[in-house]
């Protein structure tokens, strides 16, 4: 894709220096129209990057729309009146503005990208990810991104970003990541302008927005884990996927870990890694506030993740065994 992208912005930009120094006669005058007409093709390239075919088809229905209101507007008023050339610009201008705008309000009428033709999904085909408020709030996005897994389209909703936006200091991480994302060439990041102003739940409009799109979900909401599919959408979980990534820790190993709160046995006290996976620590309820030293005894898989059980190093542990009461 990338190659055909670089060839295609080098056969333009030598076509407009060709062109520009046939026209102009002159080899310097030429050349720099040519440079100048070839960065302003490639500035539109840059431009437009963000929209997807669906968005650009609207558009050309929205042209035609307006095109034909324009040409309605000029007929009636000709007829009726003695219209100025300027009025009748000025009306045709009109037309074609609100035709395209009353066509892109009317945008959720139209299935996929043609217009007015129900395409039916190739079952082989890779599917696009919408990516949902939860996953754009997580960092590990980044990661994902970058690691090359990831070898098909995100989609960011236009409704999401306005959503963010409007949220103000507490948004600002899951602007800043977008913006990361935006630097990664090797993803095809691409917004998308469908709304459904009649659905105020910001989750159903999301996977309304997937069904339509024939997409799949992008989420990191720790209490989906044990959900693949939601109305007939794939959820892919980034909170599922750090879960089955995580190194396995052995029995017998030794690890620091700084005790949160109580647990809810006799002595047991609490703490969290990193990656924010629990570790129960038997006879860590005397070192609260403290990091202690704890030796592992077993890992324990759950619905949220993974929990950790240790013994503390010093002190009395009470419990001399693997306890699974804080699952």
């Amino acid at each position: 894709m990338n190659v055909s992208i670089g060839f295609t912005r080098i056969f333009f930009t030598a076509m407009s220096l060709l062109l520009m120094i046939s026209y102009s006669g002159d080899w310097t005058l030429g050349i720099a129209l040519g440079i100048g007409l070839s960065a302003l093709l490639i500035g539109f390239d840059f431009l437009f990057r963000r929209y997807d075919l669906r968005t650009f088809n609207l558009v050309i229905v929205g042209l035609f729309v307006g095109y034909l209101m324009g040409q309605a507007l000029v007929s009636v008023f000709s007829t009726l009146l003695v219209v100025p050339e300027i009025a009748k610009a000025a009306l045709f201008l009109f037309g074609l503005y609100f035709g395209t705008l009353m066509t892109l309000r009317a945008s959720n009428n139209f299935y996929l990208s043609i217009p007015f033709i129900r395409l039916s999904p190739n079952g082989n085909q890779k599917k696009d990810l919408v990516v949902e408020g939860s996953a754009l709030m997580d960092a590990r996005l980044i990661d994902l991104c970058t690691s090359g897994l990831l070898d098909r389209s995100l989609i960011v909703p236009r409704f999401l970003l306005q959503e963010l936006q409007a949220r103000g200091v507490e948004s600002k991480k899951s602007l800043d990541i977008l913006k990361k994302l935006e630097t990664i060439s090797e993803l095809e990041l691409r917004y998308n302008d469908t709304d459904f102003p009649e659905v105020k739940d910001p989750a159903a409009k999301m996977i309304r927005l997937a069904r339509l799109l024939n997409a799949n979900l992008l989420i990191a909401d720790a209490s989906r884990a044990q959900t693949s599919h939601v109305e007939g959408i794939k959820l892919v979980n980034l909170q599922f996927l750090s879960n089955a990534l995580k190194p396995l820790m052995q029995a017998g190993e030794q690890i620091k870990i700084k005790i949160q709160r109580y647990g809810k046995e006799p002595m047991q006290g609490v703490g969290y890694l990193e990656d924010g996976t629990m570790v129960v620590v038997n006879g860590g309820g005397q070192y609260l506030g403290e990091t202690v030293g704890a030796w592992v005894l077993s890992v324990k898989h759950t619905a949220s993740g993974r929990i950790v059980f240790c013994n503390a190093e010093e002190g009395d542990s009470g419990c001399p065994h693997e306890s699974t009461s804080e699952e």
